[in-house]
């Protein structure tokens, strides 16, 4: 199984001025670098969580179809599938429709049509099934209200945590993650 990101999040859970509030900067001078610990803390995150907080577009490569009629999608909350494709030995990819998209369950999955089976062909010996699918809170790019406030609060956490402690200097305790911020996530952490 390998799982790729296709389209990255275009917004963060968190703005630069609510980061930047929460250090307590009051000046612009170190704006880059607030921007990118923001997408860093989020990656982090989400990571840990194993979720998709903003918007974004993965595909998850399988070598064969299940021999159970459904597929979890990794990275909850799934917000739909938008093709699935397979790879016969000839490489040729072919587009299968027979299946359901259920995005209330945690994890989201695929679940064959009633009546319906995977398909039966030789696939090509690796990656042979690829599902391309949208994953994330909100209904829309630009919405991240829907983003549980202990994630938003942990990533501001660790954006203070590693803008006050740029560079590990031999003292562990300066460097290791708070653990408020995995306290935070771990109630949510997909497994």
């Amino acid at each position: 199984m390998g799982l790729k990101l296709i389209i990255p999040p275009i917004i963060e859970p968190v703005t630069r001025e609510e980061a930047k509030n929460h250090c307590r900067v009051e000046t612009n001078d170190d704006d880059i670098l607030i921007s990118s610990l923001i997408i860093a803390a989020r990656e982090y995150c989400e990571g840990f969580q194993n979720r998709a907080y903003c918007l974004q577009t993965w595909q998850l490569w399988l070598d064969k179809f299940p021999s159970k009629d459904w597929i979890d999608i990794p990275r909850p909350p799934l917000q739909s599938v938008d093709i699935i494709a397979y790879y016969g030995t000839d490489d040729i990819p072919v587009e299968f429709d027979d299946y359901f998209v259920d995005i209330e369950s945690e994890p989201g999955r695929i679940i064959l049509n009633y009546g319906k089976s995977w398909p039966s062909i030789t696939l090509r010996p690796a990656n042979g099934v690829c599902i391309t699918f949208t994953a994330g809170y909100g209904d829309n790019c630009s919405d991240t209200g829907n983003i549980p406030q202990k994630v938003k609060q942990a990533i501001l956490l660790l954006v203070g945590h590693w803008y006050e402690n740029r560079e590990a200097i031999g003292q562990p305790n300066l460097t290791d993650i708070p653990k408020g911020v995995d306290a935070l996530l771990w109630q949510d952490r997909n497994l």
